[in-house]
């Protein structure tokens, strides 16, 4: 157990714009281990925003997929319940073409384009059922097959070969927490029609193992392959691994695409405010845009994550919004005012319960009572207000700390932490990444979903990653998804990344 009996430090603007103007002092050169020696193609990355499509109101812009032979997009559009597609040969005058409409579905979540095939998860109408993955013509616009899957898809991707669509069941439980689905990972090879689901009734037996490492199983009466909610997938470029988040479990699973298999599950488990180079913003209600070194732990929790190799090692990316529980039936959330500190941990608990400390943070019940006395030894918040750089197998390389709260209150105070209104929650909220090599660079995106922005990173070198620049534009809200559009497939030949934001219904561009 930390020994968090020390006061609250404050991190003040001073210090951000120390950190920021000296960041290179300790980054070094980045190659990306190729060597000095190594040929470089220099590349200028500076985004510019391009235009906007107003899909529709709220809902109707949540993820888009990009078919490269024919330029079309394609939208989910939960507001419709359909996917929208626009023709974006002229990118400066995209033209609707329909709505993609499928009798007896629920909402679409997802939408991932190869070879011509467009995949499109849906739930159930009964979000506890079954749900669905179908597959059209992307130039026909027809129907051409679909197939029962998991519970709640909600992430559907095709592997680089084009040979499976992999898709993340969630299998959340319904409001009472009376139906609690297993969650799975659904394999569909394209070709055969075959369909593979895989649960996780084979970890039941490593709950206390995994949870002894960060991992996390709380539902009321769940096993572990019950409490899983598989969220997001990534592919590795050979077709042979995906990496598959848990978010609400603090975790990522690592599948085997060749045996068709569920190899291992990664617990992450948990981020230190305390320590240098983490401090956060924790509250609301302190009338003031700061960081501070907290005694609390954050639990990483990722939603999207993607794939990238150099040096012909595995890396992934995950983005680490956080996410809690919050049923009718059951919920972990608690302000941590209304916890019961554990006194000896925390003499000056009185001020740090103070809304101006640390009354405001959103807290789990779930974690921190050490010892079962009913009071809470550790403190724990959702999320970890940060971009991680990951082994395949689960090696933590790089995080990103809390450079996403120094590089938004430095270049853009007025919407950090959404104007300070998240500070208490989940901060900036990194939801989206993806990633896309440009020249020799591999550059990240960030998708903040509280701020309304995108981070742009160069991470060649995994250890060393550096930050670029801040996209926004005015009107977006809420950006869910992100797709990168190389030059050679682009409508405008130039690198695209394409901003799908869910609160807005907007879809923007962005032009390299």
């Amino acid at each position: 157990m930390k020994n968090f009996m020390k006061p609250l430090t404050y991190l003040g603007l001073a210090i951000c714009f120390v950190s920021c103007e000296h960041l290179d002092d300790f980054i070094g050169d980045n190659d990306g281990g190729r060597g000095d020696d190594a040929p470089k193609e220099m590349v200028n990355i500076d985004f510019k925003y391009h235009s906007t499509i107003q899909v529709g109101g709220e809902g109707s812009a949540e993820i888009s997929g990009f078919d490269s032979e024919t330029k079309r997009l394609f939208v989910i559009n939960a507001e419709t319940v359909s996917v929208s597609v626009y023709d974006l040969n002229n990118l400066g005058a995209p033209v609707f073409l329909k709505n993609l409409v499928q009798d007896h579905a629920g909402n679409p979540n997802s939408v991932s384009i190869n070879n011509g095939i467009v995949a499109v998860a849906y739930e159930a109408q009964d979000k506890q059922a079954p749900g669905f993955v179908k597959f059209f013509d992307a130039e026909s616009l027809e129907f051409i097959s679909g197939y029962t899957i998991g519970s709640l898809p909600d992430m559907v991707t095709f592997t680089p070969d084009g040979k499976y669509a992999v898709v993340a069941n969630e299998g959340e439980p319904n409001d009472d927490y009376t139906i609690d689905p297993k969650g799975m990972v659904s394999i569909i090879n394209v070709e055969s029609g075959e369909v593979i689901n895989l649960d996780f009734e084979s970890f039941n037996a490593q709950e206390e193992i995994l949870e002894n490492n960060g991992f996390r199983v709380f539902g009321p009466g769940a096993t572990l392959a019950m409490d899983v909610e598989p969220e997001y997938v990534a592919v590795s470029d050979d077709s042979k691994k995906a990496w598959v988040t848990l978010q609400e479990n603090n975790g990522v699973a690592v599948v085997n695409l060749e045996t068709k298999q569920i190899e291992t599950i990664i617990p992450l488990g948990f981020k230190d405010y305390s320590l240098s180079g983490n401090e956060i913003d924790p509250s609301n209600r302190d009338d003031i845009k700061e960081l501070r070194s907290v005694p609390v732990f954050g639990m990483y929790q990722p939603d999207a994550i993607a794939y990238y190799s150099v040096n012909g090692m595995d890396y992934v990316v995950t983005a680490n919004e956080g996410d809690a529980r919050d049923y009718d039936g059951y919920s972990e959330e608690e302000r941590m005012a209304d916890l019961k500190f554990d006194e000896a941990v925390f003499p000056d608990a009185a001020t740090l319960q103070l809304d101006e400390n640390l009354g405001r943070l959103q807290s789990t019940t779930t974690l921190g009572d050490i010892d079962g006395d009913g009071d809470y030894d550790e403190l724990y918040n959702y999320g970890a207000r940060s971009f991680t750089i990951w082994t395949g197998d689960g090696q933590l390389i790089y995080d990103s700390g809390n450079d996403i709260a120094i590089q938004t209150l430095l270049l853009t105070p007025a919407v950090f932490n959404g104007d300070d209104s998240r500070s208490d929650d989940k901060g900036a909220e990194p939801e989206s990444v993806t990633i896309q090599k440009i020249g020799d660079k591999q550059i990240l995106f960030v998708g903040l979903e509280r701020n309304n922005q995108v981070m742009v990173y160069d991470i060649t070198n995994p250890n060393s990653p550096t930050f670029i620049q801040i996209l926004e534009n005015s009107g977006d809200v809420g950006p869910e998804g992100l797709i990168v559009i190389a030059a050679e497939d682009s409508p405008n030949g130039k690198e695209l990344l394409v901003v799908s934001n869910e609160v807005s219904g907007t879809v923007s561009f962005y032009e390299n």
